[in-house]
């Protein structure tokens, strides 16, 4: 079948095999920390100061990742990074089997993790491109990464949600930590072979700039990380806050939790899987558009949903928005960026979606916290419609431009 084209070749077989058993794991650990930390604290802003810690690393590192990417061996430097993360997983279990609920240390955690993912991500985004051998085939590899993060973010939640109601937060961590064995054994099997590594002969701030002004070049490539910085700023945090949705607003437990989760993943995976069917990258850029737009009148409508069953159908529609623009992003800007310049132009990508992202759920938190939830969501709702028009105005402006330049 087209849409499972990629899993044609051997490396890219063993990846997917490899991430889809990790990231159920790694979905289980999220909804476990973030229903473990709402229920130790009952606190809204906690909740996004944690986030805030698991994610903020991206921001500062990001860019750093990048020129270390672009300079070191990339596979060595993902296989180093699982097994770190399997370790930060292997401490979380033992502290809650413990029963150390230390909300500092669950936080100093989430910085361990946000620290390596800055690395690991970079390393595992700009890896792709090597896995498959004919390059008309990268987009729909990138559209199977999304198929398999959501599918996990589909699977990962329900179980999550049976495990912490039937045995608790401890065997969701500890499930989490078996599951990177089968990242470190795949990766094992592979016959991988990179370019060699130029090594630059500049120093790494040297690296940086270059990277920078590749973007200022690169007005498309520019315009579209912007996009992906307001998005995570400003729209994306609703996620932070599904735990009150479940808890306050609908007056459920953690299995509803878990619905808002699985709804998201299947809405996700929805998107995906449309992500994955298409043949052509030239209507990219009308995809973001529209599903940049989708995102935030989903939000909207989420706010404003008067039953749980409406408020579910919100979450996954906003998450097949949310998906298929920053699938449709990711896919934009590897295939439209040089291989020397691709770790740098990813981990400004990186930086503007994870690391942008805890700023935004801090502020978002704080400003749930002062004036509530609901109306914090639909403040993000209609913020995304107007940050939606601007880039569409941007876009006819700048064509406008060229166009009287061309005479």
């Amino acid at each position: 079948m087209q849409i499972f084209r990629s899993l044609k070749y051997h490396n890219y077989r063993l990846f997917f095999t490899g991430q889809s058993i990790s990231l159920i794991g790694t979905w289980m650990q999220r909804v476990a920390i973030s229903w473990l930390v709402y229920r130790l604290t009952g606190s809204p802003f906690i909740l996004g100061l944690i986030t805030f810690a698991s994610l903020i690393p991206s921001l500062v590192l990001a860019p750093f990742a990048g020129s270390l990417v672009d300079r070191y061996n990339k596979f060595h430097i993902f296989i180093s990074t699982q097994i770190v993360l399997m370790l930060q997983a292997g401490t979380l279990a033992l502290m809650v089997w413990l029963d150390y609920y230390n909300i500092v240390w669950i936080g100093v955690l989430s910085l361990v993790q946000g620290l390596v993912n800055s690395l690991d991500v970079t390393a595992r985004q700009s890896l792709v491109v090597n896995f498959v051998e004919k390059k008309e085939d990268l987009p729909n590899a990138i559209a199977l990464n999304s198929s398999m993060f959501n599918g996990a973010r589909l699977i990962g939640p329900a179980l999550a949600g049976m495990i912490l109601s039937a045995f608790g937060e401890n065997i969701c961590f500890f499930l989490n930590f078996l599951t990177y064995i089968a990242v470190l054994v795949c990766l094992s099997l592979m016959k991988i072979k990179l370019n060699p590594t130029k090594k630059s002969k500049e120093n790494i701030w040297f690296d940086l700039k270059e990277g920078f002004n590749y973007l200022k070049r690169s007005p498309n490539i520019f315009s579209l990380i912007l996009l992906m910085a307001a998005s995570s700023l400003i729209i994306i945090p609703f996620t932070t806050f599904l735990p009150v949705f479940a808890k306050d607003i609908f007056h459920g437990d953690a299995t509803t939790f878990s619905w808002f989760e699985s709804a998201g993943g299947l809405g996700a995976l929805i998107g995906a899987i449309y992500m994955a069917t298409l043949k052509s990258a030239r209507n990219f850029i009308k995809i973001i558009i529209r599903s940049s737009f989708m995102l935030s009148l989903s939000v909207l409508g989420l706010a404003l949903a008067p039953t749980l069953i409406m408020a579910l159908i919100f979450t996954g529609t906003a998450a097949l928005g949310l998906m298929s623009q920053n699938s449709s992003i990711n896919t934009y800007l590897q295939t439209h960026t040089p291989d020397n310049m691709r770790g740098r132009t990813m981990s400004y990508y990186i930086m503007a979606f994870q690391g942008v992202l805890p700023i935004g759920t801090l502020i978002m938190g704080y400003l749930a916290h002062q004036i509530g939830t609901i109306t914090v969501v639909a403040m993000e709702g209609l913020a995304g419609i107007l940050i939606m028009t601007s880039f569409i105005l941007y876009r006819r402006n700048r064509f406008k431009n060229i166009k009287e330049q061309l005479g």
